[in-house]
């Protein structure tokens, strides 16, 4: 079994800089990481996690607390579990994934008991009821999604607002003047899901600013419910010439609605989303989207979280709020305003 030391050798480094490049416990240079990752994959190398848990009292576990809610789509929840659990595990840790519906009684377990040496909260409220006890934890805790209040934790998410605008504004620059924004469930609104009205408001008020009407709307998590509601919405607005979604949900069944009533996109319809890469690939979307990146997110996370783990002055270091800025994925979905606008 390959050993760091001969990951090390493969690297042309030596035994620490090689652990430092997979832990993440001091800085290394971007062409030094790739090169022991490289070395990492070619030699099969896993870390000793046993060995290592008897030398730092680590458990060498991750606490991830993710719930799958019936109105949320449950594969995009999957990108976000699959963001971090790799990241974790290219570092030497295991993922403990607790779907529990009560999170602070599973939280208080899990870091009280000291079954991980820190957590990932996913699913997080504006006022998330598990933040208090998070703070109270001795482990080290990061969160995906942004809370309303942020003290004592690390945080990291999408800029919402300004996807909101980039989708706007891109429709605007190519003329169109009548959008339809579907988003998610109006339940995720009402228990605290953010992420909803901040890219549904910052759309909103560009739309306001460049004169665009926008009907803004919340759709179903599944089928037929959203298929009926992207047909009505398509009824009520026949001059509407672009559709903005974030709502995977809706992304997925556009292409058997938009076939049901025989419009093409871009030529009758243009269409911006909002959902990952891998996601699109899985549904065959050929649909121009902003990138949620899940698993750039993940990674950014465990990442800042192994190294308050591993590092006793990362543990005293300011905690930090941190936006990934959108990026649109252009498919061909978007051009000038077809039949529909004329």
């Amino acid at each position: 079994m390959p050993t760091i030391g001969d990951v090390a050798a493969a690297a042309g480094v030596s035994r620490s800089t090689a652990s430092y490049a997979l832990s993440g416990k001091r800085s290394v240079s971007e062409e030094v990481r790739r090169r022991v990752n490289e070395a990492v994959h070619r030699l099969g190398y896993t870390p000793n996690a046993g060995a290592r848990a008897l030398a730092t009292s680590q458990t060498m576990v991750i606490g991830l607390l993710a719930r799958f809610l019936e109105d949320e789509f449950a594969p995009a929840m999957m990108q976000y579990i699959l963001g971090v659990s790799d990241t974790a595990r290219g570092l030497g840790y295991d993922t403990l994934l607790v779907t529990e519906a009560d999170g602070v009684r599973a939280l208080r377990r899990i870091t009280g008991s000291r079954m991980v040496d820190g957590v990932v909260l996913l699913n997080v409220a504006h006022d998330d009821v598990r933040l208090p006890a998070l703070r109270e934890a001795p482990q080290p805790g990061a969160l995906v999604g942004l809370p309303g209040d942020c003290s004592g934790l690390d945080v990291f998410d999408l800029d919402f607002e300004e996807a909101g605008r980039v989708m706007v504004e891109r429709m605007h620059r190519l003329g169109h003047r009548e959008l339809i924004l579907v988003s998610q469930p109006e339940h995720v609104a009402e228990r605290g899901g953010a992420y909803m009205w901040r890219l549904r408001d910052a759309a909103l008020e560009q739309a306001r600013l460049r004169g665009v009407r926008l009907h803004a709307v919340s759709g179903e998590s599944g089928q037929p419910a959203i298929g009926a509601t992207l047909h009505r919405l398509l009824d009520d607005h026949p001059s509407a010439t672009g559709l903005l979604l974030n709502n995977e949900a809706a992304a997925a069944a556009l292409p058997s609605v938009l076939h049901a009533r025989g419009l093409s996109v871009p030529g009758d319809l243009s269409v911006v989303g909002r959902y990952s890469d891998e996601f699109a690939r899985t549904f065959s979307l050929s649909y121009s989207s902003i990138e949620s990146a899940p698993d750039r997110l993940g990674n950014m996370v465990v990442r800042h979280l192994v190294r308050r783990i591993e590092s006793p002055e990362g543990r005293e270091k300011p905690h930090v709020v941190r936006f990934l800025s959108p990026e649109l994925v252009d498919r061909g979905s978007t051009a000038p305003p077809g039949p529909r606008g004329r």
